[in-house]
């Protein structure tokens, strides 16, 4: 979920909370108030609890992608240096939705002498969906 889903979320969080006042009243439930009160803090802690959790994964894999190019860096010539945590720098631009330089990556990699094409291939065929997937939601 990106950050535009994310306010639209906490808008209707926010839309929710007069209607449901009003549905309280129209019904007559005598706790309406606390009732409201309590389920609209329960729906913002769930909201903040999923933008906290959202924002601290994209933190990781910033690390994890910041990791992996210091190692490229410092070895250019190891296939295992294109490699983080066991996890390709390529895949990792991809689920960062990078995919210009996630296919620059791939393409290095495909280049050493020492990577798999079983590797490379998985790549590659990881690269196609989200080119297909662009394409689709586009």
């Amino acid at each position: 979920m990106n950050y535009a889903a994310t306010l639209a979320v906490l808008m209707l969080l926010a839309f929710f909370f007069p209607l449901l006042v009003r549905l309280s009243t129209t019904y007559g439930v005598e706790r309406s108030t606390t009732i409201t009160t309590t389920l609209v803090l329960a729906s913002f802690w769930f909201a903040v609890w999923g933008i906290r959790a959202r924002v601290a994964t994209h933190r990781t894999q910033l690390e994890l992608l910041a990791t992996a190019r210091a190692q490229i860096e410092s070895e250019p010539n190891n296939p295992r240096a294109f490699f983080a945590d066991g996890e390709h720098v390529g895949l990792l631009l991809l689920r960062l939705g990078r995919r210009r330089e996630a296919s620059e990556m791939i393409d290095r990699y495909a280049l050493l002498g020492g990577a798999r094409e079983s590797e490379i291939v998985a790549l590659r065929q990881a690269l196609a969906r989200a080119e297909r997937r662009r394409r689709r939601n586009a």
